[in-house]
């Protein structure tokens, strides 16, 4: 198979003395004794970029999303600390792309593993691009129908809408959120509340886990990935939105 941007971005990285890489949140991260130098995020939240975040010399930042904003851009989480942001399908050198890398590295390696570098090593341009599955797994046969489905059982509730929340649709009673779709480390996820005391109840059934960031609040997500029974999401669904709907909205659910 031709070599796509992931298996490029892995070249520039994994070259390098102790370079290792591991995932983060469903993203690669690359590493070096323990301290991350890049990562690499495809359609992060739905920000409709192919990148990868660098860690970057003292004013690198600004003088490059300044200079170059179609190539650079101030990252999320990290940008505070001075990282840097490279679009990598809008047409930048893929030595320039080794180059930064090299940078990164040497923010965070060692000084003696940096000052053991060699020659930065030719990166050939990927000859594949993502395909739109890969860019945005809910583009998939599979996460359209579910997707579909889903939705046409939330918006059948009293007063519930659809929007956007992190990159992903989202079903809200009013201006809470009851049920969420998403892809999480190529899995097709849908989360809705249950409580607190069911969460443990629910994750003995290996479709179940607690999510990362709500999963205090009480919510619980399922695997869809392969299949789906939908008188079971119907009723968590239901169970959900009821939890957050405003009396009036129940008053109407009931007739």
């Amino acid at each position: 198979m031709a070599k796509d941007i992931g298996a490029a971005v892995r070249e520039a990285c994994l070259w390098l003395p102790e370079a290792a890489e591991a995932m983060s949140h469903g993203s690669p991260i690359f590493k070096v004794r323990g301290k991350t130098f890049a990562m690499y995020l495809v359609n992060h939240h739905g920000d409709g970029r192919v990148a990868l975040w660098l860690s970057a010399p003292t004013g690198a930042q600004a003088l490059y999303t300044r200079e170059e904003p179609k190539h650079f851009f101030v990252p999320p989480y990290v940008g505070h600390r001075g990282w840097l942001g490279v679009q990598l399908d809008k047409g930048i050198s893929w030595q320039r792309v080794a180059k930064l890398v090299r940078e990164a590295y040497e923010q965070v390696a060692p000084a003696a593993l940096a000052k053991s570098l060699g020659k930065t090593p030719a990166i050939s341009a990927p000859a594949r691009k993502l395909t739109a599955e890969e860019f945005d797994p809910l583009q998939s046969k599979r996460g359209q129908a579910v997707l579909e489905k889903l939705r046409e059982m939330c918006l059948a509730l009293p007063e519930s809408s659809e929007a956007v929340q992190f990159g992903s649709p989202v079903w809200r009673a009013g201006k809470k959120t009851f049920a969420n779709l998403y892809v999480d480390r190529k899995r097709l996820l849908i989360t809705f509340w249950v409580g607190l005391a069911q969460q443990t109840l629910f994750s003995a059934d290996a479709r179940y886990h607690v999510p990362p960031y709500m999963g205090h609040n009480g919510w619980i997500a399922l695997d869809v990935t392969r299949q789906c029974n939908w008188h079971e999401v119907r009723a968590q669904v239901l169970h959900s939105y009821r939890h957050f709907a405003l009396k009036r909205m129940l008053n109407a659910l009931g007739e």
